[in-house]
């Protein structure tokens, strides 16, 4: 299955989903019609509610692209160690039942459930979502506050590993949603998870996002060379911003533990490695033409030398056999 390995759900609850998008301050207001526009449904969630019309307008991208599947990422709240709710620090929310109802409802959807390991309710929550079809746990330890190598942790990936659940972990730095904890951007905080046998995706190849970001794609390659349940993803790799690590990740002995991602509705398109030469002007130009943004990151991470296997590495790590 050719699969696109991250995928997030925008919605506002205006259709009974859960989801939840703060809008309460001045500059969530005017970045709220930019992640619209972004995902292709500024006009469409005035008549259908934005619930309604991100499901849709997904459904359709995946059915106009040459992907079977995505996997589609639910999004938890940050807490703090002691388990306290940090609802305040939040930028959206989406609902585990949520992801987990799309993925009854389409089979082009993969359900990833997003559960903090600090919650009172944490075993029992990833055993609920497991028993239901999640395929994986994602989550970004600098946003959602989430120290991997507390030791009080260590249940927690223990029933991940026997679950046989992967773990998507947001690596390098963030500035879509709020950071909480930045030095939890370093890869190296993985280690207890990996100790524990959980197959851990260290999303973005643990690069950079903003300029004084720092870069830990060294320290993950060191890392992968000792964990062989270690992998990564190039998700977002094709937007301006972090294009930068796409070197590292097409090295011919990391590609083979290498996952396809878009990371949409993040904005991918090829200017940026056009501009750093990785990108040939011809495919530049023809990327532009693509209009559909999952396809064209498709396309971009194909042109800059991502081998096919990084489109159906994913169908590997985890059991499809209940998702389609």
């Amino acid at each position: 299955m050719i699969i696109d390995g991250h995928v997030h759900f925008v919605g506002d609850g205006s259709n009974g989903s859960g989801c939840w998008l703060r809008c309460s301050t001045l500059l969530d207001r005017m970045v709220e019609p930019i992640v619209k526009a972004q995902a292709g449904i500024l006009k469409s969630s005035r008549q259908l509610g934005v619930d309604q019309a991100y499901e849709e307008r997904l459904i359709n991208l995946i059915g106009r692209s040459s992907l079977d599947a995505v996997l589609l990422l639910a999004m938890d709240y940050p807490y703090d160690p002691s388990g306290n709710f940090l609802k305040q620090k939040a930028k959206f929310y989406v609902p585990n039942d949520h992801v987990l109802n799309l993925a009854q409802k389409y089979s082009q959807i993969i359900p990833a459930c997003s559960i903090h390991p600090a919650r009172k309710d944490a075993i029992e929550e990833l055993e609920r979502c497991a028993e239901k079809g999640a395929k994986l746990l994602k989550l970004l330890p600098n946003c959602h506050n989430v120290d991997c190598t507390d030791s009080q942790y260590r249940s927690f990936w223990q029933k991940l590993a026997n679950l046989g659940l992967p773990f998507l972990a947001h690596t390098g730095g963030e500035f879509s949603v709020p950071v909480l904890n930045a030095k939890f951007a370093d890869p190296r905080i993985l280690r207890l998870p990996l100790e524990c046998g959980v197959k851990v995706i260290a999303a973005h190849g643990a690069g950079k996002s903003g300029i004084w970001d720092p870069d830990y794609t060294v320290e993950l390659l060191h890392m992968m060379d000792e964990f062989p349940n270690l992998f990564t993803d190039n998700s977002a790799l094709a937007s301006p911003n972090r294009w930068r690590t796409i070197p590292a990740l097409v090295d011919p002995k990391i590609q083979p533990r290498v996952i396809h991602g878009s990371d949409f509705p993040i904005p991918s398109g090829g200017f940026g490695p056009w501009l750093g030469r990785l990108l040939g002007r011809k495919d530049y130009l023809k990327s532009r033409k693509i209009k559909n943004p999952l396809e064209r990151d498709v396309f971009i991470k194909q042109a800059v030398g991502f081998s096919e296997s990084s489109f159906t590495l994913l169908s590997n790590l985890i059991n499809l056999s209940e998702a389609i």
